[in-house]
Formats: structure tokens, C-alpha cells, sequence
């Protein structure tokens, strides 16, 4: 195995923020470094699962922690952001912290009440839906002419969530819909459920393979999110499937093909396979990158700051096969890498003097 080991020889620059939009003055990365063009970005994340548990020698994933982690960077000192499953994937696509709320996962998908916003972009209040005024990065792809998807498998009908203050029924897994709505980033925003980008953008899994036939139909962001069983969370599934890691490596083993074999990917593409937040076997509440406690709760983990250390792959045609790297990165690092790969301002925590994103260390082919 190839060791990788490169750091980032300059602090990255955190740049004055935006008043009332948490927008990062520059999306520069360290000075000195010539990133690769990466034009397609793929995500997947998994559920509930700790470093140890998915990546070490008795991993019931083989194919994810093998066959796949041949293939790619293994970034080993990636961390989730809080607890429990929602402020995980809010961070990813918005910078935004945990609050009392989406900490609980919102069983009512409630208004977010804000009382006001302090630096860097943390929308102050307590809530599950935030308001238009809180900036997105689909808001900022759409505003600069580029696609992004969301991709729900059991989802069914496009943009599907609970009516505001009602209880939401797909917390529990059904027989034939195992689709969780805090899973779904992106229908925690009214930016996006107001508009008719949501219909058109967050859609069902079953329509990834068309949009992968070419590169001109594949979005510049593609999150791609499995369903209840598929991603882990539940073991066993409701189905009768025996679920965890077991299920989410076959599920992985059948789509993970289809997404590196895109002419999209092949071309400029970059592939993360990560986890929401270390929990179960070796659950725990670490941080990494600076975090600390939030204007909206003090403990971003529940017991501790951050939602422990889960791992990330990451599959490129611009990543050496087979290596790894030991430099800590968070879901606001992952945000803030998409945002440099497309020339963006860092939105929220993306922007903290203490988040690193994917350098040559990453970008190592």
C-alpha cells in the first residue's frame, strides 16, 4: 500500500464572511496548489457506521473496504459533524451547524425559527426548515448555470416530504418505502421546496442511469442517497433483509459500477462514499477541524463535538489507487471541497479557519 502523506503546505484562507449569508469572500485553496478540473461530483453517504466497524480487517463490507478502497483514497481521519442522522447531511450541502431540532432528526418537520445570524453563516434559531434566506449549494450551482441532483431511492414522487408541522411518517421504515425524508437534505430548505428546481431536482434513484448515459445529462452534483436498508441504518431491514453493512455492500456493489463507468465520471469525475455519523458498534462523539460548540446547541455530538470518525473514499480518475491519507477532514471539508472544485464562496462552517479541504493529498494521481 502506498502511503500518502502530503499536507497542505498553507493555512487555508478564511476570508471575511457575507453579511447575513455566511458566503466565505474566497474560495481559494492553499497557496501553491494546482488542483485538478474536476467537473462531476458524486456523492453517497451511508449510515451509522464507525471507522473501525466498516474499514478494518472484519468489515461485513468487502467490497466497500476492499475491492473499492483498491480503487481509491481512503481518507481515515474523516468525521462526522454531529448527531443524530439530519445535521450530518445539512452541513454537507448548506454549512450550516446542528441545532436542537436536527439534532432529534425533526419527527415534526417544523418551521426553523431564526432569530438572527452570526459568523461564519450560522443561521441562529432552533427548527427544521430553513428560510429561503439561508443560502444552499444548490442555490449557488443553479445561480452560476450548473446542474445538481438528488437522487432518493424509494422516494417515489419528486420532492417528497411532510406538509409543514405535521409528523413525519418516514422516520420508520415500510414494506415497499423505506424512504427517509432526513436523509434528503435538500427538503430542509424553502430555497429549494419552494421552487420548482426541488420537482426537477430531487428525484427518485431510479432515474441516476439515464442521467448517467451521457455527460452532457449527468448534473455537476449527484447525491445520491440509498433507503433505509441500502444504507445501513437499519439491521434487520423491514423486508426481512439482513441489512447494515452487509445490505449497503451489495447495494454498492450493484450501482457503484454504473457511476465510475459514466462517461461524466470517467472524464473529470470524483466519487465520496462516506457515512452521516460514527454510531452502533463504535459509536462515538469526536470532532476534528476546529469544531466547537454552535450558537444553536453546545454540543454538536449530543455527548461530545462532533459526530465521531467514520472514514471517506474517495474514487477519481485524479486519485492514486490503493492509498490513503491521514489529514483530518469533516463534512464541512467535503462541502467546502465541492465549492472550490467549482470556483464557489464557502457557505457556513465550510468557511472556518480550522476546515481543510481536498488538496494534493487527495487529488494524488
Amino acid at each position: 500500500m502506498t502511503s500518502v502523506r502530503r499536507r497542505i503546505g498553507a493555512a487555508l484562507i478564511a476570508a471575511a464572511v457575507a453579511a447575513g449569508l455566511g458566503v466565505a469572500g474566497s474560495s481559494a485553496v492553499a497557496s501553491g496548489e494546482s488542483l485538478p478540473s474536476v467537473g462531476h461530483v458524486f456523492v453517497i453517504n451511508l449510515e451509522n457506521k464507525g471507522y473501525d466497524e466498516t474499514w478494518g480487517t472484519g468489515s461485513a463490507a468487502p467490497y466497500l473496504s476492499r475491492t473499492l478502497r483498491a480503487q481509491g483514497v481512503l481518507l481515515s481521519q474523516y468525521y462526522g459533524i454531529g448527531h443524530n442522522s439530519l445535521d450530518n447531511y445539512i452541513a454537507q450541502v448548506s454549512g450550516q451547524g446542528p441545532n436542537l431540532g436536527t439534532q432529534a432528526d425533526c419527527p415534526i418537520y417544523g418551521e426553523f425559527a431564526q432569530l438572527g445570524t452570526v459568523a461564519p453563516g450560522q443561521a441562529v434559531g432552533q427548527g427544521c426548515v430553513y428560510p429561503a434566506s439561508v443560502p444552499t449549494l444548490p442555490g449557488q450551482l443553479s445561480a452560476t448555470g450548473r446542474g445538481w441532483k438528488g437522487y432518493l431511492e424509494d422516494m417515489g414522487t419528486p420532492c417528497r416530504h411532510p406538509a409543514i408541522g405535521t409528523v413525519d411518517t418516514t422516520q420508520k421504515a415500510r414494506v415497499g418505502d423505506q424512504y427517509a425524508a432526513r436523509h434528503n437534505p435538500f427538503v430542509y430548505f424553502h430555497s429549494i421546496i419552494d421552487s420548482p428546481a426541488c420537482s426537477a431536482g430531487d428525484v427518485d434513484l431510479s432515474a441516476l442511469p439515464a442521467d448517467l448515459a451521457s455527460e452532457r445529462t449527468t448534473p455537476e452534483i449527484a447525491y445520491i442517497t440509498p433507503n433505509l436498508c441500502h444504507d445501513g441504518h437499519d439491521s434487520p431491514c423491514v423486508d426481512g433483509r439482513p441489512g447494515g453493512l452487509a445490505s449497503a455492500d451489495a447495494w454498492l456493489r450493484q450501482w457503484v459500477p454504473r457511476i465510475t463507468g459514466s462517461p461524466a465520471f470517467r472524464h473529470d469525475g470524483m466519487l465520496v462514499i462516506t457515512f452521516d455519523e460514527s454510531d452502533g458498534a463504535d459509536s462515538d462523539s469526536s470532532a476534528c477541524c476546529g469544531e466547537g460548540p454552535g450558537p444553536d446547541t453546545p454540543l454538536p455530538g449530543i455527548t461530545g463535538l462532533g459526530g465521531g470518525r467514520v472514514g471517506a473514499l474517495v474514487l477519481s480518475p485524479f486519485t492514486a489507487p490503493n492509498t490513503w491519507n491521514d489529514t483530518p477532514y469533516n463534512h464541512y471539508s467535503l462541502l467546502g471541497s465541492i465549492e472550490n472544485a467549482f470556483g464557489l464562496p464557502r457557505l457556513g462552517y465550510a468557511a472556518s479557519p480550522g476546515v481543510r479541504t481536498f488538496g494534493l493529498d487527495v487529488f494524488n494521481r
